[in-house]
């Protein structure tokens, strides 16, 4: 915890950028050491920018698909401790597996409060799907979560209001931007953390860490 100290002394803050998508099981339990760092540390700013894992995507998820999932579910859940509705999964019945919609709805929360935490929006989407087995790709099940979440870290929103940020065009737009900046950043993987410096990205890693890792990865960066 020094070096955390000697960033705050100079007054300064460190701005971490995370690509990462609400549908992705590893960027889940990534967001649960997130959030332990932000607490330890205050001295740190968090952008997320949506990766749209499988933006756009139209295949129905069958039971191969189901299989193949639990299998990620339980590494995650053995890495990280975090908790997954594992029957909310198998009783899905033509369910596509399309991250756009809660992208954007992370999107549009960031609109509709640019000050709120955007982890805490961005892991009440992620507890929604992978522990409440809601619908996260029907835009009124995104707004009820969205609206409830906004109302609790930054004021009244309602769940008209969010769903109708959510249909803009521009919304859709602005999400769309997120998935080309990911690209443009070179993400290929899910999470993938960065530590802005001087108007750059510096890659901090790739993939799941605990948050002493992550730290420890921050504290030699900054070194």
């Amino acid at each position: 915890m020094r070096h955390a100290s000697s960033w705050q002394a100079k007054g300064k803050m460190m701005e971490l950028v995370l690509a990462a998508d609400p549908m992705c099981s590893w960027c889940y339990g990534f967001g649960k050491q997130m959030g332990l760092l932000i607490d330890r540390r205050p001295d740190i700013s968090l952008k997320i920018v949506l990766g749209g894992l499988r933006a756009g995507a139209t295949d129905v998820l069958d039971d191969a698909g189901k299989q193949f999932r639990l299998h990620h579910w339980a590494k995650v859940e053995a890495a990280s401790g975090v908790p997954f509705n594992r029957d909310g999964l198998l009783a899905r019945s033509g369910f596509v597996y399309d991250t756009e919609p809660v992208c954007r709805a992370v999107v549009t929360a960031r609109i509709l409060r640019p000050d709120v935490d955007i982890l805490k929006v961005f892991r009440a989407f992620q507890h929604a799907f992978y522990v409440d087995a809601l619908d996260t790709t029907n835009g009124a099940v995104l707004a009820d979560v969205g609206s409830r979440t906004l109302s609790v870290l930054g004021g009244p929103v309602t769940a008209a209001e969010f769903l109708e940020t959510w249909k803009k065009r521009s919304t859709i737009e602005d999400a769309a931007t997120d998935f080309a900046t990911v690209r443009v950043m070179g993400v290929s993987s899910f999470p993938t953390l960065f530590l802005k410096s001087g108007g750059t990205l510096r890659k901090v890693g790739n993939g799941y860490a605990n948050v002493d890792e992550i730290e420890g990865c921050l504290a030699a960066m900054a070194a």
